[in-house]
């Protein structure tokens, strides 16, 4: 008959149990780093193809009625432009974004104006990159 350990004490696994329990914990950990580094190699590519391609590209004319550098710790440049069909109709609210402080200041001297906005339409991003799809390129101001 086989002798039972006495009570309280504790007896070790036999070495092959032991060997395989940690062949398995190194299997898992090796597994979820691996699951790790991809995860982030997946999100690096969707960043980079989203700033580097554009959906689409255009124009919009109207007045810059809000332009704002804003945001807790990414600072960008958020603003509204106001494209009204007929005279007395209420505007199209067009929000657009501007990464280019050069873009910025431009826009800054012609808030008031009527201008043309040339902007590129990016997939959704996090917010330190804009809040907005519409990304400002450049912009021209319109003569009457």
């Amino acid at each position: 008959m086989p002798r039972m350990p006495a009570p309280g004490t504790h007896s070790s696994p036999p070495a092959s149990t032991a060997s395989w329990a940690s062949r398995a914990g190194r299997r898992i950990r090796n597994f979820l780093m691996l699951a790790f580094l991809a995860a982030i190699a997946i999100a690096m590519l969707y960043l980079w193809i989203a700033v580097s391609w554009s959906y689409s590209t255009g124009e919009r004319a109207g007045y810059v009625q809000k332009f704002s550098k804003k945001g807790w710790l990414c600072k960008t440049w958020e603003g509204e432009l106001a494209m009204a069909n007929l005279p007395g109709a209420m505007p199209e609210i067009f929000p657009f974004s501007a990464r280019d402080d050069a873009v910025a200041t431009r826009i800054n001297e012609n808030l008031g104006s009527r201008v043309v906005l040339t902007y590129e339409q990016h997939l959704p991003l996090p917010s330190c990159f804009a809040e907005t799809e519409y990304w400002v390129k450049t912009i021209r101001r319109v003569t009457p």
